[in-house]
């Protein structure tokens, strides 16, 4: 395996994903995986592309080289990025699923067990029916095969996801010094996007949320032109980004002087936060967590509620969502316990303070070998501008007034 110029890791790095792999295809029985998901493809050979709504696939054999299924206009993106030495493109006029299943059978594997995606976002119910037609028998769902070692990030991935925390701060502390009274929710965006990109951080696999006032109760509401008013609050969640490794967090701007329930709202959460990572090493289970994290925001006395998960593993993504969710969410009842490496957006946030607010300070944090560190250094407190209003230069847009 050799390495490329823009390559994320060392090509061992590479190897010893690809060698877990097999590992877990000979114990299922499995001749060849079919991979079709583009955060598992960037996981075993870097690949990635903004092109990924057409059909990719890599075709892992047990013992032979593994070959790349790709769009034409997409093949350069194995031969720059990747270590992978075979590729198959396709035009825009061609059959994908026909030129995979012609590979296949090139590579002797037409009568072997052969994993596939079954419920790949990228490997549709219509193209799997053409594939099962033109391929015949053998074919097994080994959704979630890749997974099982994305799960635990080694040391070159946390160092990859430190970086994406840099970004990601860097653009929090921006969006929080612009979100003022008299400032629109696309002035704080435009703060956090520049820093972000400025600070090394790459598009994120979904855009900053931003959201003031009585918008902040519409869940995953982000900017669309509203002004901030003098004593609104403006929530925010941010996902840095570098090499489509991520890492998240949520804070809180207030303008004007800081209400009782507001700062009962805080000092709960970063309690909790706190609790969480004191309590957080191997062993401890997901359930546990989240058991935690539900039990201290639900016993605030301000009226508000957690309405989601607890929390999701967090690390390769690409829009429209960059969590890990679908590999472990942070639920009660999952008894799988915690492992060095693994690595998880906490969210102790609030939904309702006073009936209207929406609040958030959150962390990513990765499992050590005896404990968790967060990722993060930027203060946890709401950040509070006690004047009222500040000016910025007229828009050309009028901001709504809803």
């Amino acid at each position: 395996m050799r390495r490329r110029s823009d390559m994320t890791f060392a090509p061992e790095e590479y190897e010893r994903r690809l060698s877990e792999l097999r590992q877990r295809m000979a114990e299922r029985g499995l001749d060849a995986v079919i991979i079709t998901d583009p955060e598992n493809l960037m996981y075993l050979t870097d690949y990635q592309t903004t092109g990924y709504s057409f059909f990719q696939a890599l075709i892992v054999p047990l013992e032979t080289d593994s070959v790349m299924i790709t769009r034409a206009l997409e093949e350069s993106n194995v031969i720059a990025r990747t270590w992978l030495e075979h590729s198959r493109a396709y035009p825009d006029s061609g059959d994908a699923i026909l030129e995979l299943v012609s590979t296949l059978r090139d590579l002797r594997l037409g009568d072997a067990q052969v994993g596939y995606e079954r419920n790949s976002y990228y490997f549709p119910a219509y193209q799997q029916d053409r594939f099962h037609d033109a391929f015949g028998e053998g074919l097994v769902d080994c959704f979630g095969i890749v997974e099982e070692g994305r799960i635990r990030k080694s040391p070159a991935e946390i160092e990859v996801m430190q970086l994406a925390a840099y970004a990601g701060e860097a653009g929090m502390a921006a969006g929080l010094r612009a979100a003022m009274a008299g400032a629109t929710e696309n002035d704080v965006a435009a703060a956090i996007t520049s820093a972000m990109f400025r600070a090394g951080g790459e598009f994120p696999a979904v855009v900053p949320y931003v959201a003031s006032g009585p918008r902040t109760m519409i869940g995953h509401s982000t900017w669309e032109g509203r002004m901030i008013r003098p004593g609104e609050h403006v929530f925010l969640e941010v996902g840095g980004c570098y090499r489509r490794y991520h890492t998240a967090m949520m804070r809180t701007a207030v303008n004007g002087a800081l209400s009782e329930s507001m700062h009962s709202a805080q000092e709960l959460m970063k309690q909790t936060l706190a609790e969480l990572r004191s309590l957080m090493k191997p062993g401890v289970t997901v359930s546990e967590i989240a058991e935690l994290t539900r039990s201290r925001i639900e016993s605030n006395d301000v009226g508000a509620q957690l309405v989601t998960r607890a929390g999701y593993s967090i690390g390769i993504a690409f829009p429209p969502s960059w969590d890990e969710g679908y590999i472990i969410s942070l639920l009660e009842g999952d008894e799988r316990p915690l492992e060095e490496g693994m690595t998880f957006h906490l969210l102790p946030w609030m939904w309702g303070v006073d009936g209207n607010k929406t609040v958030g300070i959150s962390d990513t944090v990765h499992v050590t070998a005896d404990g968790c560190e967060s990722f993060f250094t930027l203060p946890e407190d709401f950040t509070v501008h006690e004047s009222s209003a500040r000016s910025f230069r007229a828009s050309a847009v009028v901001a709504p007034s809803f």
